[in-house]
C-alpha cells in the first residue's frame, strides 16, 4: 500500500530537473503525476508531423514530464518510433517508458490505403494480430524495443485483452512476470477501458499497475465499486487514462464524443451542468476532470493524450491549478460525485 502524501505533491514541479516520482505498486518502476500518452504521435485521427511530435515531447520534458506511454497499436508502430527517437539521447534512468503487448504487427505488403478504420492516419503497411501467448508476449516486447531503439522499457501492459482474458491470465501474465523477475522489465500490468477483467488481474495475479481508461472520471466512477479498493488493498497502482471520456469533459457541446460515440443527451446535460459549476468557481472543467482521479490513494498518476506543445503546456498548467474545496463540495452536493469518492485537496501545495 502506498504511503505517499497524495495531495501534497506538486503535479507541475517548479524544478523540472527534479520531477516527483510516484512508485508503481511494489515495483521499482515509477510515474510522474502527469504521464504523456503518445497515441497522438501515432497520427491518431489526423496527421502529425515529425517536427510537431518532437516539439510536443520537448515541451513535456521541459515541464518535468518524465513518463511516456506508447503501444504498437498506435499508428502501427509510428508512436514507438517517434518516442524512441526523442528519448534515445536522454539519460536512461531519468525517464520511464511503458508500452503494450497483445497485438503483433505483421507486414501487409499487398495492403493499400490507410489505417483510419482503426483510427490512425498512417499507411496500412501492417495488420494487427491478437496474441496473448507467452511467445507472443516476448516477441511483441522484442519488436517494440527494436522500434523504440531502447534496451529496455520500464512497464509493460497487456493491451485490451477483453476477448482474450483467459489466455491473458493463463499465459501472457505469467510470461510478463518472468520478464520482470529476469530484470527485462520493472513493472507489469494490464490496460483496459473496463473494470471487471482488470479486477481479476489484481486479485488473481501479481501485477503492479492497471492503466484504467475512462472508468474513474467525473462521469464514470465504476472503478470505485471494486477495482480501486482492491488495488489499494493489494498495493497495486492505478494510472488513470481517458479522464475526458473521449472528449466530452474537455468540451461538452452537442455532437461531442463520449466513449468513442456521440454523447447521449443525458450524459451531455450532466457534463454541461458540471461545466457551469466549474465556470462559477473560475476553474476550467477539463482541469477538474484531470485532477479528480488523483484524489484516490490508489491512483499514482494521470495519463493524458498529447500531440502538440500547446496541449502539453495546457495539461501541465491545468494540473497545477488550485481547485477550491467549495467546487468539489458543489459537485458532490448535486450528485455528480458519489459520497465514497475521495476528493483531492483544495489545490496543490507548491515546493
Amino acid at each position: 500500500m502506498s504511503t505517499r502524501e497524495q495531495d501534497t505533491e506538486p503535479v507541475g514541479p517548479a524544478d523540472p530537473t527534479r520531477p516527483v516520482r510516484v512508485p508503481l505498486g511494489r515495483s521499482t518502476a515509477w510515474t510522474t503525476r502527469l504521464a504523456f500518452g503518445a497515441a497522438g504521435l501515432g497520427n491518431l485521427y489526423r496527421h502529425v508531423t515529425d517536427e510537431d511530435a518532437t516539439r510536443a515531447l520537448e515541451a513535456a520534458w521541459d515541464r518535468g514530464v518524465r513518463s511516456f506511454d506508447t503501444a504498437p497499436h498506435y499508428g502501427l508502430g509510428l508512436s514507438e518510433r517517434r518516442l524512441g527517437a526523442f528519448l534515445r539521447d536522454r539519460p536512461r534512468d531519468s525517464y520511464t517508458v511503458s508500452t503494450k503487448v497483445g497485438r503483433l504487427l505483421v507486414p501487409a505488403p499487398d495492403a493499400t490505403g490507410d489505417d483510419l478504420a482503426h483510427g490512425f492516419a498512417v499507411p496500412a503497411a501492417y495488420r494487427r494480430v491478437w496474441d496473448f501467448s507467452a511467445d507472443g508476449v516476448r516477441r511483441g516486447l522484442e519488436e517494440s524495443l527494436e522500434r523504440l531503439g531502447l534496451d529496455r522499457v520500464d512497464t509493460v501492459y497487456l493491451h485490451d485483452p477483453d476477448d482474450h482474458a483467459e489466455q491473458a491470465l493463463r499465459e501472457a501474465c505469467p510470461a510478463l512476470e518472468r520478464l520482470r523477475s529476469e530484470g527485462t522489465v520493472r513493472a507489469v500490468g494490464v490496460g483496459m477501458n473496463q473494470t471487471a477483467v482488470p479486477t481479476r488481474f489484481v486479485t488473481e495475479t501479481d501485477i503492479d499497475v492497471v492503466l484504467l481508461a475512462g472508468r474513474y472520471t467525473l462521469l464514470d466512477q465504476s472503478g470505485l465499486a471494486e477495482l480501486l479498493p482492491e488495488a489499494r488493498r493489494r498495493g497495486v497502482s492505478i494510472v488513470a487514462g481517458g479522464v475526458f471520456n473521449s472528449g466530452l469533459l474537455a468540451d461538452p457541446r452537442p455532437g461531442a464524443t463520449y466513449d468513442y460515440a456521440t454523447a447521449p443527451a443525458d450524459t451531455l446535460r450532466r457534463a454541461v451542468r458540471m461545466r457551469e459549476i466549474c465556470d462559477r468557481h473560475g476553474v476550467p472543467l477539463r482541469a477538474v476532470a484531470a485532477r479528480f482521479p488523483l484524489g484516490h490513494p490508489a491512483v499514482a498518476g494521470v495519463l493524458l493524450g498529447l500531440r502538440s506543445d500547446a496541449e502539453v503546456t495546457d495539461a501541465v498548467d491545468l494540473l497545477a491549478l488550485d481547485i477550491p474545496a467549495a467546487l468539489w463540495d458543489e459537485l458532490r452536493g448535486e450528485g455528480h460525485l458519489p459520497s465514497e469518492a475521495p476528493l483531492p485537496g483544495a489545490g496543490v501545495r507548491r515546493r
